[in-house]
């Protein structure tokens, strides 16, 4: 990443867009502070919830509860407050009896639910999301969708990477684009897409008639 300048303000939601390779990702996990900048600095405000890689830090051998548990408390969350939210945790997650079972006997759709609904239900000030919503079968996403719009309604800061521009444009105040580790614009989530989609009518005009060239 280089030449990145730019400012979240509260309340706000961001979209992330740009071609695989030009650094939404890498963008998401600085932020979440899993990274560290080798040069100029980011800094953060508020509590954060990271949906990105999801259920990654979960341990196999602890059970669904138990790592719902470990989770908040390495984002220094207390005990007292995480138990009072652990029946809506359960419950979103859809995961059942298996709460109560080591995560080992999880399958992959089941761990990333169970991610899923750690990270929304910590009431993150600051929520980072990374084509996570896409996970499991569609009555799940909508669910995951809506309870993203309530965060939003609620005050709650959100910055969203997703390949999904009507999903940008329908949830996002504001969009940055990334090309090649870059920031070539930010500003109005529609008008940035309408940029960002020029530019790829543009290539791919220019990608069409070099292969027609090169075939004559």
């Amino acid at each position: 990443l280089r030449n990145i300048d730019f400012t979240v303000e509260p309340g706000q939601t961001v979209g992330v867009i740009g071609h695989n390779g030009s650094g939404k990702s890498t963008l998401l996990r600085l932020m979440a502070g899993i990274h560290r900048p080798t040069e100029g600095a980011i800094i953060t405000r508020g509590r954060i919830g990271s949906l990105l890689e999801l259920g990654a830090g979960f341990h196999p051998h602890l059970t669904g509860r138990e790592n719902v548990r470990l989770n908040a408390a390495i984002l220094g969350i207390s005990r007292k407050y995480v138990d009072s939210r652990m029946d809506d945790i359960a419950e979103f997650a859809g995961v059942g009896r298996f709460f109560d079972a080591p995560l080992k006997v999880y399958s992959s759709g089941m761990a990333v639910r169970l991610g899923f609904a750690t990270a929304v239900h910590i009431d993150p000030e600051v929520l980072l999301v990374d084509e996570a919503i896409a996970v499991g079968d569609e009555e799940f996403q909508r669910k995951c969708m809506d309870h993203i719009h309530r965060l939003r309604l609620g005050g709650t800061t959100i910055v969203l990477v997703s390949h999904s521009l009507q999903l940008i444009a329908e949830l996002c105040d504001v969009a940055l684009w990334l090309d090649q580790g870059e920031q070539r614009a930010i500003g109005p989530a529609e008008s940035v897409i309408d940029r960002y989609l020029k530019e790829v009518n543009r290539r791919d005009a220019e990608t069409s008639t070099g292969s027609v060239a090169s075939d004559e």
